[in-house]
């Protein structure tokens, strides 16, 4: 066996380890003497700069191959450079203990499982932004869409504080922005909001669930500046049932990844050009008490906006022609600053059921401009010489003598009223 010398005493700038520890004495004193042994190797030498980083470097300490890797000059075998070390994935190996040994099995899954949770921490602030739940339910019968908004757990802090003063929007795409947007109401500091608030859409028809897409949005408020987004879901009503009352727990995303709205077809385009200028709920009763048709008109949705701050003045006039001079001219209040107003008025018209029959009912809707021409909304005509819904509605007034029906109508561009006048 070799015998290695005693080592010099250490200088400034070098650090002295015994070239084997497995020598024993013995073998020292008895191989001192025969002429034949060959001679001791050198002490192994290391600089003070790896020194301190084997035993100073924080953390856990990589195999000395490793950091010797960067002092080759100090090998004094041949040694095959280890593969280059990931960050996020570590390989599961077991060093052989040469120079001061590897790590345990414990010891380097820990190391990598911290790792990995740093990787995951690190892809949850880009992707984690927290969740969403609540419940939809389509009311066919009354034209209605009861969105029902929880709760949101988990969402992302956007305020300096570590929170967040969350609310959500709601779109009905596609369609204008501000004509279908409702909002809930804000909530103060807090990561885990709990609304249990309802919003509803009115003038949904079954043929909307098959070509609308819900489009729900977390955002936090903020007073000083502009409102910051935190994320979103979208839901497609083609997957709701009418009449079931549907839960969701959705995840937030930054990009939804449903685009069914954006990449609609002509025919849906072409109904959504129509629908641009809004709908409007009327009810027709004729009383045969009275001799009288009763008009009521309940309330708008989903207007086109008229105004440069993306809303609309608006109110109705109705007309029944041929013209029967001021009693068959009626005007609405004006509601402001809305784009889905509620009206809830009834107007009267003296007429018996044979002229009634002959006669066609004018409804438009205008925006109102103080000091300016009011503009043209939008508007429909109900009669004899309608069509498709239109008709219906007028012939189920005349057959249900007594009974208030209710229609939802599509206002158009030709609904314009015959005299063209806009007082």
């Amino acid at each position: 066996m070799s015998v290695s010398k005693p080592p010099p005493p250490p200088s400034a700038s070098h650090l002295t380890i015994p070239a084997s520890s497995t020598c024993t004495p013995t073998s020292s004193s008895s191989s001192a003497t025969s002429p034949s042994a060959p001679p001791p190797p050198s002490p192994v030498k290391i600089s003070m700069q790896e020194h301190f980083a084997i035993n100073v470097c924080p953390g856990p300490i990589l195999p000395i191959p490793q950091i010797s890797d960067f002092f080759p000059r100090f090998h004094d075998y041949p040694c095959t450079p280890p593969p280059p070390r990931e960050k996020k994935i570590l390989k599961e190996e077991t060093f052989n203990g040469e120079m001061g040994g590897g790590f345990k099995d414990s010891e380097r899954r820990g190391d990598n499982d911290g790792d990995r949770e740093e990787a995951a921490d690190s892809d949850d602030d880009d992707t984690y932004l927290g969740t969403l739940e609540f419940t939809l339910l389509f009311d066919q019968e009354n034209n209605c869409l009861h969105c029902t908004i929880n709760k949101a757990k988990g969402l992302k802090a956007m305020d300096s504080n570590g929170l967040a003063d969350p609310y959500v929007k709601l779109h009905l795409l596609p369609g204008a922005s501000k004509a279908n947007k409702l909002r809930t109401k804000t909530l103060k500091n807090t990561l885990n909001p709990v609304w249990n608030e309802e919003l509803v859409y009115h003038g949904i028809t079954a043929a909307d669930m098959t070509t609308k897409t819900l489009r729900l949005c977390v955002c936090d408020m903020d007073r000083l500046g502009r409102n910051e987004f935190i994320g979103e879901v979208r839901v497609a009503l083609k997957k709701l049932r009418e009449g079931e009352n549907k839960r969701y727990n959705m995840g937030l995303e930054r990009i939804a990844q449903n685009k069914e709205a954006n990449s609609q077809a002509v025919e849906p385009g072409t109904l959504v050009a129509e629908e641009e200028r809004g709908r409007i709920l009327v009810s027709l009763c004729y009383n045969t008490e009275k001799g009288c048709l009763l008009v009521g008109i309940i309330r708008c949705a989903h207007l086109a906006a008229m105004d440069s701050n993306g809303y609309s003045d608006p109110f109705v006039k109705i007309i029944l022609q041929p013209d029967m001079g001021k009693k068959s001219k009626y005007k609405t209040t004006v509601k402001k600053k809305t784009l889905n107003p509620e009206f809830n008025e009834e107007f009267s018209y003296d007429v018996t059921l044979d002229l009634l029959a002959k006669k066609t009912l004018e409804i438009s809707v205008w925006d109102y401009d103080l000091g300016m021409s009011n503009d043209f909304i939008g508007g429909v005509e109900l009669g004899i010489n309608a069509s498709g819904q239109r008709l219906r509605h007028w012939f189920e007034c005349l057959k249900n003598k007594g009974k208030k029906v209710e229609y939802w109508h599509t206002l158009t561009q030709q609904g314009a009223p015959s005299s063209d006048k806009t007082d």
